[in-house]
């Protein structure tokens, strides 16, 4: 079965290379008497081998591994190593302890110290370390996070030398097969590289704050435990995505992973750093939980209370009310939003996910058994 998981580094230990073990995955080893007979001056044989032993030289490369080398060098100074730390308080001695909550990869998005991550690399954390390449550290306090699109700013303070932010890409012009470099801290072994293709696009899957995010691009380069908020990038060194899950029976690599379109990132992580949070549009009004509409045998999205004055309200949208026995009376259930079906709050927030604060839209809304449309002008949600 198949298990989705999350990359944060956890506490791994690996054991050395046995001595020895590398001996049965090659040629068998010398008896003693040819080892004897082998001692001595190398003959025109052994000479002649020499030269294939040498390292290639930078003309003899192929394109491709010329192309992986200057990505690398160009985005060194991009790539750093997130430490999450979280402080527990001891209320009995009334002591304070920092406790490592978790780590992960990060980015540098601008010349400000602006560093992006996954939301679940920061998640409950109260102190936060950036390493860089040359493993220098620096303090970071958190800006803003939108856990249900998986993303995080921090900003590094005081210090930013040895910080280069990424060029932005965009994630619309990808292609299937195109190629693709991930780069971050996996097992804490840090600036590790590897490459491979765009395996697939518009893949949906749950995320870490419980909503699917939608448009996920899937790769085949090698991510593990410790890639979470690391770059995926293309062959011109542009950031296209950022590593965020894994599917894995074991945990590790199977190929199988999925990073969050740069076209998502680069909506949200402007509004983080501006405002500390995602500003978003709405209706204005409070939703029963899917829960307990599925409890109902409701399909759709449940209006729970509608404030006076709210343009839904206006609209003619009315929420849960009791009538004069003091019975709950369901009001208006939302179906679709320009005709796109909404089955529950995933479906619901994804679709506004498309639209901003003062488009109107066109809701077909269920009340009594009967179907109407309605036409809202969104809001900005406070």
């Amino acid at each position: 079965m198949k298990i989705l998981r999350r990359l944060p580094l956890a506490a791994l230990v690996f054991p050395l290379i046995v001595p020895g073990l590398l001996a049965s995955c090659g040629a068998e080893a010398p008896a003693p008497e040819e080892a004897t007979a082998n001692k001595g001056p190398a003959t025109s044989d052994t000479a002649a081998v020499e030269p294939s032993l040498q390292a290639l030289s930078p003309a003899a490369l192929i394109e491709d591994e010329r192309n992986t080398i200057d990505i690398v060098k160009r985005t060194k100074l991009s790539v750093v190593y997130v430490t999450n730390i979280q402080l527990v308080r001891d209320m009995f001695f009334r002591t304070e302890e920092a406790v490592p909550r978790g780590s992960g990869s990060g980015f540098v998005w601008d010349r400000s110290g602006h560093i992006v991550t996954n939301a679940h690399v920061i998640d409950e954390g109260d102190i936060f370390n950036i390493t860089l390449p040359d493993q220098q550290q620096r303090r970071a306090r958190l800006v803003g996070k939108e856990p249900n699109k998986d993303i995080a700013v921090l900003k590094v303070e005081g210090d930013l030398s040895g910080l280069s932010p990424l060029r932005v890409g965009s994630s619309r012009a990808l292609e299937v097969g195109q190629k693709v470099v991930a780069i971050g801290n996996p097992f804490g072994f840090d600036h590790t590289v590897t490459t491979g293709i765009v395996s697939a696009l518009g893949r949906s899957i749950k995320g870490f704050g419980g909503l699917t995010i939608r448009d996920m691009i899937q790769t085949d380069a090698s991510i593990n435990p410790g890639n979470s908020g690391g770059p995926l990038l293309n062959s011109a060194g542009e950031l296209v995505g950022m590593n965020t899950v894994i599917i894995s029976p074991s945990g590790a690599s199977s190929g199988i992973g999925f990073a969050v379109p740069v076209d998502v990132i680069n909506k949200i992580v402007p509004q983080i750093i501006e405002h500390g949070r995602v500003i978003r549009p709405g209706l204005g009004v409070s939703l029963l939980s899917d829960e307990y509409a599925r409890r109902l045998r409701i399909e759709g999205v449940v209006l729970f209370e509608v404030p006076a004055g709210s343009a839904a309200y206006q609209a003619g949208l009315r929420g849960i009310s009791r009538d004069r026995a003091g019975r709950l009376a369901l009001g208006d259930v939302i179906k679709s939003i320009d005709g796109t079906r909404v089955r529950s709050y995933d479906d619901f927030y994804n679709t506004l996910d498309n639209y901003k604060i003062g488009d109107t839209v066109a809701l077909t809304v269920e009340r009594d058994g009967r179907e109407r449309r309605v036409s809202v002008t969104l809001m900005r949600l406070d």
